[in-house]
């Protein structure tokens, strides 16, 4: 079995109020970028990497693979004009370059979440060995309801039930290739993620749960309670991020 992964990183610092896009804002003196290859670099099981990276950034990432020793990062490619045409071109890299896209398992995962672990990545990768399919989530810690067209309370959803989507969320290659391919003929091309996407294909979504400090670095908050919790684990042998 092979495994894959396409990181996207391509998005800007438009809501992080920055003019260097947020995957290369820095912690500790390390770009979150670098911090998010870092536990697939290490992962055993982990044998190449495609970045999908905003265009005019593709030179200074490259730099920065070189200077971290990220050798299993392969390939960097240009992102497209939505999420989803972004994650389709890293797919379509990996297509042309592997000998075979099949008994391939690939993990797809955001350039600015870097706040998971090794079983995180093992558990996925097992789980779409055994399944087809796997999301990592967390679990829904307040109230979520639906609403009306006028904004009025329409439902409550039982909160033990609720899960939140994350990342990675991993497939068979040949699988996500197919659909992607489909809704690319179709002009489908703005799903929000890739398991709404492959959900919408028929596909059935199993799940594996990843520590609740898996946040998405999108705007300043974000960034400052990464810097938060990063520093603790740095000062604190003791306190780790929640394996299980």
């Amino acid at each position: 079995m092979h495994v894959s992964v396409v990181i996207f990183a391509g998005g800007t610092g438009s809501r992080m109020q920055s003019e260097k896009p947020k995957q290369f804002l820095e912690v500790d003196n390390k770009p979150i970028i670098v911090h998010t290859l870092d536990h697939f670099q290490k992962n055993e099981s982990v044998n190449d990497i495609v970045v999908v990276c905003k265009e005019d950034w593709i030179d200074y990432l490259n730099d920065l693979i070189f200077k971290y020793k990220l050798n299993k990062v392969k390939w960097v490619v240009p992102g497209g004009t939505t999420g989803q045409l972004s994650i389709y071109n890293g797919l379509m890299k990996l297509k042309k370059e592997l000998p075979t896209v099949e008994d391939t398992v690939v993990l797809i995962h955001d350039g600015v979440r870097p706040v998971i672990n090794q079983k995180v990545i093992n558990e996925n990768i097992k789980t779409v060995q055994e399944k087809g399919t796997s999301i990592t989530v967390t679990p829904a810690i307040e109230t979520v309801i639906t609403i009306d067209d006028n904004g009025m309370i329409k439902d409550t959803v039982e909160r033990a039930k609720c899960r939140m989507a994350k990342a990675p969320q991993c497939f068979w290659l040949k699988d996500i290739i197919s659909v992607h391919e489909d809704a690319f003929t179709k002009g489908n091309t703005n799903m929000i993620d890739s398991a709404t996407l492959m959900s919408s294909y028929g596909y059935k979504l199993h799940t594996v749960d990843g520590p609740s400090e898996n946040l998405k670095i999108t705007t300043p908050i974000d960034y400052y309670t990464f810097k938060t919790i990063y520093q603790i684990l740095k000062e604190n042998e003791n306190f780790q991020v929640k394996e299980d």
